[in-house]
């Protein structure tokens, strides 16, 4: 006799990424998501993409809709609130929500700033070599892919005031687009400021173009650490749930367990 799987009585969790031309990138996001599915397996866990790869969000949500789903919670897999947070995706979920009217949709807060983000940076400089014993003489670049929005920039410049304090020599933000310094120039910055190490840290999710132009960067000015992007990263999926709790909790008549932390 076989037996059935208990039904999903939560609402489901779409991860919406970003999108990318390079292969890289949409493995990498599924590599997360199914570390997201291994913590919640009672949550029915999907992926969208704003473009390039596929499902698209509506793609998505239809599909949802057709198993049956009544209730999602929409999670950007975006470190800041920038343009795609604010625009892109409230308005492509309210197109769904006008489309799938039995849907009840709602959008996540993005995943930064987050003391778990933090942790996951951490890791990944350890990983490519930055040693504990040496932080007070490293300085760190905090790459980001980069944004024209005001309020992005200055989450970012706080992430890295915050990572100061925590015992590098010093850590300055530089960006692939849109604004900057450049990864080049911060790394120089830090070493003409006496910082006999240098460490990169990408701020960015999965690989790319962006990402691959901080990591040339990088490389050109002699850095003496380039970390990996954040991937699928252990904290990086603890914070997708947390996020999915939190809104979770927010929906109506969908008592939630509490859970510490943000």
């Amino acid at each position: 006799m076989s037996i059935r799987p208990a039904p999903y009585r939560r609402p489901a969790l779409l991860v919406v990424a970003h999108g990318s031309r390079d292969p890289r990138h949409c493995a990498t996001v599924r590599a997360l998501v199914r570390r997201v599915r291994r913590l919640r397996p009672g949550v029915r866990v999907a992926t969208a993409f704003l473009d390039f790869d596929t499902p698209s969000v509506p793609q998505a949500l239809q599909r949802l809709a057709a198993q049956g789903v009544d209730e999602v919670v929409a999670l950007p897999l975006l470190l800041t609130r920038a343009f795609h947070a604010k625009a892109d995706i409230p308005a492509v979920l309210e197109e769904s929500r006008r489309l799938l009217p039995s849907l009840r949709v709602r959008q996540a807060e993005v995943l930064g700033p987050s003391p778990l983000l933090t942790a996951a940076l951490e890791r990944r400089l350890a990983e490519a070599g930055a040693l504990p014993g040496e932080r007070s003489v490293t300085g760190v670049v905090l790459a980001s892919a980069g944004s024209s929005d005001p309020e992005a920039i200055a989450v970012i410049a706080d992430v890295a005031r915050q990572w100061r304090h925590t015992g590098w020599r010093a850590v300055r933000t530089a960006f692939a687009s849109a604004s900057l310094p450049r990864t080049e120039d911060a790394v120089r910055e830090l070493r003409a400021a006496g910082c006999a190490r240098v460490a990169v840290a990408p701020y960015v999710v999965a690989p790319g173009f962006l990402p691959d132009r901080i990591a040339r960067g990088a490389r050109e000015a002699g850095a003496d650490v380039l970390a990996g992007v954040l991937g699928p990263a252990p904290e990086l999926a603890a914070l997708l749930v947390r996020r999915y709790e939190k809104a979770a909790h927010e929906v109506p008549n969908r008592p939630q367990p509490a859970l510490a932390g943000a």
